[in-house]
């Protein structure tokens, strides 16, 4: 007998998703604090060491795609092998690199394609099929777990390779991700059994309209993620720079960074309260409308304490906008799509964020300054809005009227 949603079970199995997207994230955050060590050592310059970080990033989000398929189809622990194998051959195979070529081809395959990818999308769509009335709290939970990996794993990564080195580090961290990632893999064995006799996407919503057919709502769920992270990626990426470029230093920078994702975590944990009570919908547009006010606040005030209080808003506001994409694919979608569909989305965010930060480079490096960057980012929060309202307006719908025909 299959354990009903929201039982213990399904808690458990939550907290075990948790752990693996905690470990899984390892993968994203490594080649960010390795950056200046791994410059060093292939004599490189700082773009070219940053590349690193940006294959690892769209090898993460394209392999959501491939995963979530996995996942769709043979259960979530198949992906999770995969990945659990993947960071640790890549890491051990980035300890051995001869060249940097070879360090970014495993970067991008292994450590991001096939392995944290699976700890992401998958393991989101995942949780999502073992809850029912706290399904809102449960993916923010889940979802938090890449935030989590980037409060927690930085210091440790930092002093591991001042003491040891980075490649030793690297041994350390891929068996570490074989050793701890596969027996939890196996605590998930147990696949949901689903019933999609009836489409949702076929069914009337809580509110009486009807929900938007799914060859429409699927694009707009990707541009929506796309145009909310290049929003979200402005202060995220560039905070650091922001304040040296103010006078502050880089070092204030890391600090706000560090206070915004913080905060990351306690928002999606209370976006996921609130999204139990008002659905996905809702969360979405409420977030998407906190983020633009956000991004409002950074142009007036860019004093010191202003700005720890703005990132630390930004951080309140944006946390919950990911994590309601999932539910409103749930709500439109039958289950057994569900690790696709939202890998498909939630890939399209982690893009958004690698084009978001690109783009506010390049207009800062075109008009001098970080101004126009954050008026590019309020635009593309406002597309984000336009089709969170819509959506909203669709599935708050006027009611039939008594006495209509059926």
């Amino acid at each position: 007998m299959n354990p009903a949603p929201d039982s213990r079970y399904a808690w458990m199995r939550l907290g075990v998703s948790l752990l693996l997207a905690i470990i899984g994230g390892i993968g994203l955050w490594s080649a960010v604090v390795a950056l200046p060590t791994i410059q060093q050592d292939f004599g490189l310059d700082r773009a070219g060491a940053s590349l690193s970080y940006t294959v690892t990033t769209i090898g993460f989000g394209l392999g959501g795609l491939a995963m979530g398929r996995i996942a769709d189809r043979f259960g979530i622990t198949v992906p999770l092998f995969v990945g659990a194998a993947a960071l640790g051959l890549g890491f051990i195979l980035d300890a051995l690199s001869g060249s940097y070529a070879q360090f970014l081809l495993s970067q991008a395959v292994l450590i991001g394609f096939l392995g944290s990818s699976a700890t992401f999308g998958p393991l989101v769509a995942d949780v999502s099929h073992w809850f029912l009335k706290r399904r809102g709290i449960a993916i923010a939970i889940a979802a938090s777990g890449n935030y989590v990996a980037g409060t927690l794993w930085p210091p440790f990564l930092q002093q591991a390779i001042v003491t040891y080195g980075w490649r030793p580090t690297y041994v350390a961290i891929g068996l570490l991700c074989v050793l701890t990632m596969t027996p939890l893999a196996l605590l998930l064995r147990k696949r949901p059994v689903f019933d999609d006799s009836a489409s949702p996407a076929s069914r009337p919503s809580h509110g009486g309209g009807l929900l938007p057919r799914p060859k429409k709502l699927q694009p707009l769920l990707i541009f929506a993620g796309v145009s909310c992270c290049v929003a979200m990626s402005m202060p995220q990426v560039h905070i650091v720079a922001y304040s040296g470029d103010l006078g502050y230093g880089p070092a204030r920078g890391a600090e706000m960074l560090s206070l915004m994702l913080g905060f990351g975590v306690v928002s999606r944990l209370g976006s996921g309260l609130i999204a139990d009570r008002i659905g996905g919908a809702g969360t979405l547009i409420l977030g998407s409308f906190l983020q633009m006010l956000a991004l409002i606040f950074y142009i007036p005030f860019n004093g010191l304490t202003s700005l720890y209080i703005v990132s630390a808003f930004f951080g309140l506001a944006q946390g919950g906008i990911v994590p309601s994409y999932a539910l409103v694919i749930r709500d439109h979608f039958p289950a057994r799509e569900a690790g696709s569909r939202i890998s498909m989305v939630l890939t399209a965010t982690v893009l958004g964020m690698a084009l978001g930060g690109w783009m506010s480079g390049k207009i800062f490096d075109l008009t001098g300054s970080y101004q126009a960057a954050f008026l590019n980012g309020i635009l593309w929060n406002l597309f984000n809005l336009a089709v969170a309202a819509w959506l909203l307006k669709v599935r708050l719908g006027p009611r039939p009227r008594l006495g209509a025909a059926a």
